[in-house]
């Protein structure tokens, strides 16, 4: 980090899918633990990592976070935003690195300590051969790489006459990205400084609303419950969702219309016939191995929902959000090429904001002096100010985003602008 600016600024990580009283809390949280004056949020754009759409796009989750308490939000690139845990992380502490301020990086866990996920991160970064020798094995058995990962690591640590406990905090969804941004810090030998806060209230998956701090899974059942109401002209109050929902975010959840996987159902029959009928080989696409190639081959005239594709898809080998990714890089056209160009360009060629608020203008001056990328305010500005290997992937993430807010349209019947339209948000 290279600023001239003195004072701590946390930096968060987030899907905010929908925004609640927990991510709230995390960002007042943040604030306080790392004494910071500013919290900026890395944010993933209309796709989120489960292999999805957001609920909301990206305009609207931006306003909730600012309403909420965040001072300046930018965007994970969708490529990113849809990808496994160790790339979203490593994508999201680059961006926080470059933008030249950020001193603290904030991220909840269910163990909420920082010394056992650095623990693991430094074993995972070093890669010893045993362990790489016995993640090989367990993948090769059959188990999801998740599962794989925490077994070997288990007897690794084991052998090691370390404490094999501390594997099973992979099991935990929280804890595996907090484990992987420390990965990301120690790669890049960042001076960041990694913080972590107790998730508190429900589990990550809980449906149940019961808790102050209602899980995101729990706000969404609702929300497409209601919205099924909806289209049965039988409508129930969103009143239900808040007590989970910060005041100043409620306006916001009462007038969108929420986006679910299955609106894209049609938009991912019609690419994948256009591609058989080019006869593509769908191992291009990111993250589609070719034994899931051919079984998406043999499933192509199952013009089914998106849901029901992927059950189809699905075996002991594939989890559902891994086959739910590969299907929304197929659609969106994100190609393992693609991934791996970013990758080797740092995970970043430039910032895109999203919005800030007005009284952390002295942030947003800030991070324009020590930026160490373009900053993209405005999409018409971006063959201007980047490169043009930077432009060509602006363009690629525009493009997703306008197959989001064409999906919005239809489903909504609202013009809800495009990226050539849309403003950055300002509170």
């Amino acid at each position: 980090m290279n600023s001239d600016f003195s004072q701590h600024v946390a930096g968060v990580i987030a899907e905010y899918n929908p925004f609640h009283n927990g991510h709230a809390f995390h960002i007042r949280e943040a604030k306080k633990r790392c004494g910071a004056s500013y919290c900026i949020a890395v944010m993933s754009g209309d796709f989120v990592q489960r292999g999805g759409p957001a609920i909301f796009d990206k305009y609207a989750r931006t306003r909730m976070a600012l309403s909420a308490g965040a001072d300046l939000v930018v965007e994970m690139p969708p490529i990113f935003a849809l990808a496994s845990a160790e790339d979203f992380a490593a994508c999201g502490i680059a961006l926080l690195h470059h933008l030249g301020v950020v001193t603290h990086v904030c991220f909840g866990s269910e163990c909420g300590d920082t010394d056992p996920l650095m623990e693991l991160a430094r074993i995972l970064t070093g890669e010893p051969e045993e362990l790489s020798r016995l993640l090989k094995k367990y993948t090769a058995s059959g188990l999801t790489y998740p599962k794989a990962r925490q077994t070997a690591l288990s007897q690794y640590l084991t052998a090691s006459g370390k404490d094999a406990c501390t594997a099973s905090l992979l099991s935990s969804p929280n804890n595996t990205l907090g484990v992987e941004y420390c990965k990301a810090l120690l790669k890049r030998e960042s001076s960041m400084k990694p913080v972590t806060i107790l998730r508190r209230g429900v589990g990550y998956h809980d449906l149940r609303l019961s808790s102050p701090f209602a899980s995101a899974s729990a706000l969404r059942k609702v929300l497409f419950d209601r919205s099924a109401a909806d289209a049965a002209s039988c409508g129930e109050p969103y009143s239900r969702l808040a007590p989970f929902i910060p005041p100043a975010c409620r306006e916001y959840i009462n007038t969108a219309v929420p986006i679910a996987l299955d609106d894209f159902s049609l938009l991912l029959s019609y690419r994948l016939l256009e591609l058989a009928g080019r006869n593509e080989n769908l191992e291009k696409f990111a993250d589609v191995s070719r034994d899931l190639a051919l079984r998406m081959d043999r499933h192509v005239f199952d013009f089914s929902s998106f849901q029901d594709r992927i059950a189809a898809l699905k075996t002991r080998q594939y989890t559902y959000t891994r086959i739910s990714r590969c299907l929304m890089h197929i659609l969106l056209n994100i190609t393992q090429e693609d991934m791996d160009g970013r990758k080797r360009q740092d995970y970043a060629s430039y910032i895109r904001i999203l919005g800030f608020r007005r009284e952390s203008a002295e942030l947003l001056s800030a991070v324009k002096r020590a930026a160490g990328l373009p900053l993209v305010t405005k999409t018409a500005h971006g063959p201007r100010i980047l490169s043009s290997a930077a432009f060509q992937q602006f363009r690629q993430d525009l493009f997703c985003s306008h197959v989001y807010q064409s999906v919005m349209e239809r489903k909504s019947g609202i013009r809800p602008g495009n990226e050539y339209t849309s403003s950055v948000v300002i509170v």
